[in-house]
């Protein structure tokens, strides 16, 4: 056995941790041509869990007597999208956190889940496609009015080391939006394609609540990458859910997984557990419909001072029990979409036709 063979068979003897499959299998390791060196190039962001990736297949190498260089490096790419839609440019992967019903936390969830993704290493937008109740720019902290350079697209606001767009910074903060589906189908179609969209790995979109015109709108014309669900345990919250699920099933838009929100209410001053909304909630729907459960969420008032504040809990709290909640959403999600397949729109070849 060569000394290559060697190294691919332990490779495929190591278990990603967020992936849950070996490096071979997932097509991420790079050995050089003198067999000195290995690279595993990460399909998700990982600043935080390199080093032990890394020092894991190097354990593994020093157990099986091979003597080679690791190192673990993250690349994200581009991955496939519903068939009929193409990938936006300077945009790789585009998240849709969506519920089935309003009031369950979607927002913080989504605000949160571009932050930790952020902060793992990733380039991360956020769309605020609610056009009726926008409020990602309060929580993060958002201010200002997009800025045009050549008076069609606009640049977006930067905040916490992301790149917003809204409604919500277009309008008056107290004006109502009194118009009907075709008009904001149009208006988050502009949103998305008319905003100088930095190269980003991923665009997180808080979508509007429910599962009526505007969403199955959203969902057939903006090219998603997969999509979260955000929940409670209550049943008539899950009653919702499952119309969400349903929805990005029936437009072939991949679930990434559900996330429960106000899963349990742990009381600050004599630490009694309560399950407030119900318990098992997202269990059950992930044994249903076959999808994860990404995380559950506590119902803590921190959380929502903090979002109220402009500053989440990604970034005022990153070491609190929910901003590791938070921040293993985003890994598990970003893995989930690493195992999808990738974009080849961009290798097709074209077909001419010519008559000669």
């Amino acid at each position: 056995m060569t000394k290559r063979e060697e190294i691919l068979q332990v490779l495929s003897s190591v278990t990603d941790p967020w992936m849950n499959t070996d490096y071979v299998s997932a097509r991420m390791a790079k050995i050089s041509d003198d067999a000195q060196a290995v690279t595993i190039q990460l399909g998700y962001p990982a600043k935080s869990v390199k080093k032990d990736i890394e020092l894991k297949l190097q354990d593994a190498f020093q157990k099986a007597g091979i003597q080679v260089q690791v190192t673990v490096e993250q690349k994200i790419i581009a991955h496939a999208v519903q068939r009929t839609l193409k990938v936006l440019p300077n945009v790789k992967n585009i998240i849709a956190v969506s519920s089935g019903k309003g009031g369950v936390g979607k927002s913080t969830v989504a605000a949160n889940l571009a932050l930790a993704l952020s902060a793992e290493g990733a380039r991360v937008g956020v769309l605020d496609a609610d056009i009726y109740g926008p409020s990602q720019p309060m929580m993060l902290g958002a201010l200002g009015r997009p800025m045009t350079n050549d008076g069609q697209n606009m640049n977006p606001i930067e905040t916490l080391g992301l790149e917003v767009n809204s409604i919500g910074f277009l309008i008056d903060p107290d004006e109502p939006m009194i118009w009907r589906g075709p008009l904001v189908a149009q208006a988050l179609t502009q949103l998305l394609t008319q905003t100088n969209w930095h190269d980003l790995d991923y665009l997180v979109i808080d979508m509007p609540p429910g599962t009526g015109d505007i969403q199955l709108t959203l969902s057939q014309t903006v090219p998603v990458t997969g999509a979260i669900v955000v929940t409670t345990p209550q049943d008539i919250a899950l009653l919702d859910a499952k119309k969400g699920l349903r929805m990005f099933q029936k437009v072939n838009v991949p679930i990434l997984g559900v996330v429960e929100n106000m899963s349990i209410f742990v009381c600050p001053e004599c630490g009694h557990a309560e399950h407030i909304f119900g318990e098992g909630g997202a269990k059950r729907l992930s044994d249903t419909y076959h999808v994860d459960v990404l995380g559950q969420l506590p119902l803590d008032a921190k959380i929502r001072e903090e979002a109220d504040s402009g500053a989440p809990t990604v970034v005022s709290s990153p070491e609190s029990m929910a901003g590791k909640i938070y921040r293993e959403i985003a890994l598990k999600a970003a893995a989930a979409i690493a195992k999808t397949a990738k974009d080849m729109s961009l290798k097709m070849p074209s077909v001419r036709v010519e008559n000669n």
